[in-house]
């Protein structure tokens, strides 16, 4: 039995914490002894992780006293490397972000891959000096490969590294479509669910999801008179900002806050359509939740999105407040019609297929 071990930051709810949940629990039904490294052992999916699967936490020293710090940081790197050096047949640092998590699945075996997420090129304004900067100091130049989930991420990362073409791979998440499913269908208390609802799911860090876009498009259609309601569920370092611009805008009955919820599908089963407002995103999880529950969408070109929503599942604007409010206003008056049916099935086996290469050190991937 091949032992694998992935590195994050913690198992919050979250994109990357999803996508990991479902990975973890796939790989190991198919027999693969797996452990778990996390910074900070906690958030809601940790319960929902596989029994089988070990989870060890790792947390860097963070004291203000730098060699003190850096005393206690070499300490925590050289018993890791004594107790687990190259004693996994592969590794992988899933949160692309943690140093922590990079240094240690480069340890833990000679077989590695660093996951990349987010398109960097958008996160860092096109600024090469600070992507490079960011990637160098995570070593990616030391991993075997480097998966990235879209092809925006990967062209943009092979634009800065084009000398590591050779350990880039473009792989989607893997999704628990029949859990979406069954979940969609648990009943959730809403009320006045008589006009069209938009949903938007994930943190709130205006930085990266630009909800005010979602705000100020609303203001916009209140004023044109339309009656409909946007759903926030979700939460993070800049909610109560979003709260404050809705009374301010005195959008209280348009725009609905539900907060944090580990069980966001019964939302996507009553809205009627997803809107992403993002200025960046790796492969946004909830374009995938939508394909599953057959919402259509309307979204910023951002990822993959004029490959793969564009005429097909719904509708990519350029991410400007009055491009929002002319799709909101159209799938209000006009409604969408999703042109093709998603198949999840064989969607997943291809990404399993694909990653078990990696882990098994084939080329065909």
């Amino acid at each position: 039995m091949k032992r694998l071990l992935f590195s994050a930051y913690d198992m919050n709810v979250g994109g990357i914490e999803t996508s990991l949940l479902t990975l973890l629990n796939t790989l190991v039904d198919k027999e693969y002894e797996i452990t778990l490294v996390l910074e900070k052992k906690q958030g809601v999916f940790l319960n929902e992780l596989d029994s089988r699967i070990q989870v060890l936490q790792y947390t860097p020293c963070e004291y203000k006293l730098i060699p003190l710090r850096k005393a206690i940081n070499l300490g925590k790197r050289i018993w890791f490397s004594l107790r687990y050096k190259n004693k996994f047949d592969f590794a992988a640092s899933y949160a692309t972000y943690s140093r922590m998590g990079s240094f240690v699945a480069r340890t833990a075996s000679m077989h590695n891959a660093l996951w990349v997420h987010s398109d960097y090129m958008e996160v860092y304004k096109k600024d090469i000096a600070k992507i490079q900067h960011f990637f160098d100091t995570l070593k990616c130049e030391e991993f075997t490969h480097i998966i990235l989930v879209s092809k925006a991420s990967y062209q943009s990362f092979y634009r800065v590294y084009p000398e590591l073409e050779d350990k880039l791979i473009c792989m989607g998440n893997l999704m628990n479509y029949h859990k979406i499913e069954r979940l969609a269908n648990k009943e959730v208390a809403l009320e006045n669910k008589h006009v069209y609802t938009f949903l938007t799911v994930g943190r709130h860090s205006e930085e990266e999801k630009r909800l005010t876009r979602a705000i100020e498009a609303s203001e916009k259609l209140k004023n044109d008179g339309f009656s409909f309601q946007v759903w926030f569920v979700g939460g993070g370092k800049d909610t109560q900002m979003y709260k404050k611009m809705v009374e301010q805008k005195g959008l209280q009955e348009y725009i609905k806050f539900f907060g944090i919820q580990k069980n966001p599908y019964p939302y996507f089963k009553k809205a009627d359509a997803i809107l992403v407002t993002s200025d960046y995103e790796g492969y946004p999880v909830i374009f995938q939740e939508a394909f599953v529950l057959n919402k259509p969408i309307i979204t910023t070109d951002v990822s993959d999105a004029k490959l793969d929503i564009e005429g097909r599942f719904g509708k990519v604007v350029i991410k400007e407040v009055d491009e929002i409010y002319e799709a909101m206003k159209q799938f209000i008056t006009q409604g969408y019609e999703i042109k093709e049916k998603f198949a999840p099935e064989e969607y997943n086996r291809e990404m399993i297929e694909r990653l078990e290469n990696v882990i098994e050190h084939k080329n065909e991937v």
